[in-house]
């Protein structure tokens, strides 16, 4: 599985102690591009999970609630 990522910041994350959660006691940085709190990951990546590998996908709005349309296939 592969997505098309637009990513709108060039400058680097500085993760700070206001990150971190205080119940869970950690910070989870956000890999899929998803999260409505980006670079945080807010569990967006949960709809991804029948992506089939090797196939990439864009989705709406980079929303995981967007709809979603495969870019490139499966090469075999």
């Amino acid at each position: 599985m592969a997505r098309d990522v637009t990513h709108t910041a060039r400058s680097p994350y500085i993760v700070t102690p206001e990150d971190i959660d205080a119940e869970k006691g950690d910070v989870a940085v956000c890999r899929c591009g998803l999260s409505r709190e980006y670079p945080l990951c807010d569990g967006s990546h949960r709809a991804t999970r029948d992506e089939e590998e090797g196939v990439v996908y864009r989705y709406a709005g980079d929303d995981p609630e967007g709809d979603r349309r495969v870019v490139r296939g499966r090469e075999e």
